[in-house]
């Protein structure tokens, strides 16, 4: 009788153990998944994976989904920024657009991404029609 018990208990263990193993071995975390602590460290790291031109779709694949985002069409050109958790600025329970690191897109492509580019690129008029980020994220 002890014999069977211990088999049980024995194969109970080695399929507990067989099952912890094949999950940390296979199972990967999404972006979403993860606390915002470890998720701006993953951000960050990743920040230096992203090429010009690269699409949004595989944007987000690699980051997830965005803290903020802002969208605008200006004739036949689509501009949309997606700001992503990179950095802690203060503990108050809240993500702030100023802890991200936004992502400029224009027509589902990646044209530029980083505070001072974001404010460079409204402030030198790379756009004819709307010169300030203020005006083109509140089509004013």
């Amino acid at each position: 009788m002890k014999s069977k018990i211990s088999v049980i208990i024995g194969s109970i263990f080695a399929a507990y153990v067989a099952f912890f193993a094949v999950v940390v071995l296979v199972y990967e975390p999404t972006p979403d998944d993860m606390n915002w602590e470890d998720r701006q460290v993953y951000n960050s790291q990743k920040m230096s994976d992203l090429t010009l031109g690269q699409d949004i779709i595989s944007v987000k694949k690699l980051l997830g989904k965005a803290e903020f985002s802002e969208a605008k069409a200006l004739k036949e050109t689509k501009l949309q920024i997606m700001f992503y958790r990179t950095h802690h600025d203060k503990s108050d329970g809240v993500t702030t657009k100023e802890e991200c690191t936004p992502l400029i897109f224009e027509n589902d492509k990646l044209i530029a991404w980083g505070q001072d580019t974001y404010k460079q690129y409204f402030d030198v008029g790379t756009d004819t029609t709307l010169s300030s980020p203020h005006n083109i994220l509140t089509n004013e």
